[in-house]
């Protein structure tokens, strides 16, 4: 794990940390403390007038606008419980961060991310969510083929598989970008300037 600097003009991006993700179980790092490191940062940014994007994923009732396709694995059949999609207390409610609903894995495909983020003069975003191996390395994959800087704060994400998780920091997330903790990001962000 290796941060070198963030830029300027940084953005925090976090992934469905919302009430039906963040309930289920996932390793290595327990929901709540996922919630409580990327709020953590997210309050960190937002006193340095840094971007903060709150990605959700959700889909129609009747299930019309999931992605399509045969996949060996099933997805979750009927309908979803009310407010499922609703952003966490911990991060929702803050005047001038920025929603995105997306409707796939990835949070750049099929929503206006990258126009929100350019129109900022974003360069760099630093990652956090839930599942590290489904919606945040979609994203960062996306991110990097995007031209972004991407940071990925692997303690402040976590899986529905520790295998996944580990994978996904280990082997994925080093060609990406960079790796740090929380503890690296805030370390990072105090250094800049104003």
């Amino acid at each position: 794990m290796a941060l070198t600097t963030l830029d300027p003009r940084t953005a925090l991006v976090v992934i469905d940390l919302q009430a039906g993700v963040v309930g289920a179980t996932v390793q290595p790092h327990p929901g709540p403390e996922v919630v409580a490191r990327t709020a953590k940062l997210a309050d960190a940014f937002r006193a340095r007038n840094l971007p903060v994007v709150l990605v959700r994923v959700s889909f129609a009732a009747d299930g019309s606008d999931a992605v399509p396709g045969r996949t060996e694995t099933s997805h979750p059949a009927g309908a979803r419980p009310a407010g499922w999609d609703a952003v966490v207390p911990e991060l929702s409610g803050h005047r001038g961060d920025i929603t995105v609903t997306k409707h796939n894995w990835g949070a750049f495909h099929g929503t206006d991310l990258d126009v929100q983020l350019r129109r900022r003069g974003v360069t760099q975003i630093v990652l956090t969510g839930i599942a590290t191996s489904i919606g945040v390395e979609s994203t960062a994959r996306a991110a990097h083929e995007h031209g972004y800087h991407v940071t990925l704060a692997t303690d402040a994400m976590s899986d529905l598989d520790a295998e996944a998780h580990r994978g996904s920091v280990e082997r994925i997330f080093p060609r990406l970008g960079e790796t740090g903790t929380t503890d690296d990001v805030l370390g990072l962000l105090a250094q800049l300037p104003g």
